[in-house]
């Protein structure tokens, strides 16, 4: 069986051409946030396509996330498929309303009656001194939300095939895309390129202890499994890739071999995915079959300082996974 044919590209590049085809595709989808349109987006995922389908299809909206998002649910229950740019995953905190009570609720509430194929894109933007109101990790709100599909990409690969599903998909879809990725490029295949909502992704295969981690915290996981693999340590990194719903069986096949979670999460501790990953996991696999107490390696219960030192210090790092990994290793 031949191989498939790919090109290096950069996750915003990736993205770009997911919206690029889907586009080309239906013409019901369109695009719709602040500065989307004639300045490409604020990290310029969008650029190029106003030009290509008109300023009907991508939109400069009002500086109102609130408009943008309602914007976005309107459109989808009328028949459109509108994906929803904001500049700062942050700034859904302004649109939760929508979001939440109405995007996330119309299908259940009208018998399956009508659908919400919405998408509502957003990058979290820690660890590049956005201080405080810029710098979040929230998926835990949105995994907490019934009706809501949650995704959240670590590679560009993963990006446009995530991206292309979900625009398809009939549920809404809340999909956080990661700042510091958006310049960091890998292989993505050729022609029609689509991966499944709710499948997790082994990223590295490893007999000693699973991490779980999404998004960035899918690299930092990588960088610690192969400093540990040189002190003879196999670490296996499992991606969820969606958060909601969670590949729970991947997971828990994984922790079945290895005996030994840790999970790797942005997000501040309390309350958080790590402690949902955890308890999930508990629910499938046996206590009896854990080497070890799980551990959580994640932001601390802080707001995100803005002085490069002190983000750091609250943000996880490669010294805390590897510390993690290896208080497992000696329970």
């Amino acid at each position: 069986m031949s191989a498939v044919a790919t090109r290096e590209l950069t996750m915003a590049d990736a993205l770009n051409e997911a919206l690029r085809e889907e586009m080309q595709r239906d013409p019901t989808i369109f695009v719709i946030g602040e500065d989307i349109a004639r300045h490409g987006g604020l990290f310029r995922v969008t650029a190029g396509l106003l030009d290509e389908f008109g300023p009907r299809r991508v939109i400069d909206s009002p500086i109102s996330e609130a408009a943008i998002t309602g914007a976005g649910v309107g459109g989808a229950l009328i028949g459109c498929r509108p994906v929803v740019e904001l500049q700062i995953s942050d700034f859904v905190s302004l649109a939760m309303d929508q979001l939440v009570n109405h995007g996330a609720k119309w299908r259940y509430m009208s018998g399956g009656q009508v659908s919400v194929p919405l998408v509502v894109r957003g990058p979290i933007s820690n660890g590049i001194g956005m201080a405080a109101q810029h710098s979040q990790t929230l998926e835990a709100w949105f995994v907490h939300a019934p009706g809501l599909v949650v995704i959240m990409p670590s590679t560009a690969a993963d990006a446009k095939g995530l991206l292309k599903s979900a625009i398809r998909d009939d549920n809404p879809v809340v999909f956080l895309e990661k700042r510091l990725l958006y310049s960091r490029k890998g292989e993505v295949p050729d022609g029609e390129h689509l991966v499944p909502i709710g499948v997790a992704d082994v990223k590295r295969e490893g007999r000693d202890v699973t991490i779980v981690a999404a998004g960035a915290s899918v690299q930092l996981s990588l960088q610690a499994a192969r400093q540990l693999a040189r002190e003879g340590v196999e670490v296996e990194v499992v991606d969820p890739r969606t958060l909601k719903p969670l590949d729970i069986d991947a997971i828990a096949e994984s922790v079945a071999r290895t005996g030994r979670l840790v999970v790797v999460n942005e997000g501040a501790r309390a309350g958080g995915f790590a402690s949902e990953v955890v308890a999930r996991t508990l629910d499938h696999v046996p206590l009896s079959d854990f080497k070890a107490t799980p551990e959580r390696v994640t932001a601390k219960d802080t707001p995100i300082p803005y002085a490069t030192p002190l983000e750091r210090e609250v943000l996880p790092s490669l010294e805390d996974v590897v510390s993690a990994v290896t208080r497992v290793m000696q329970d």
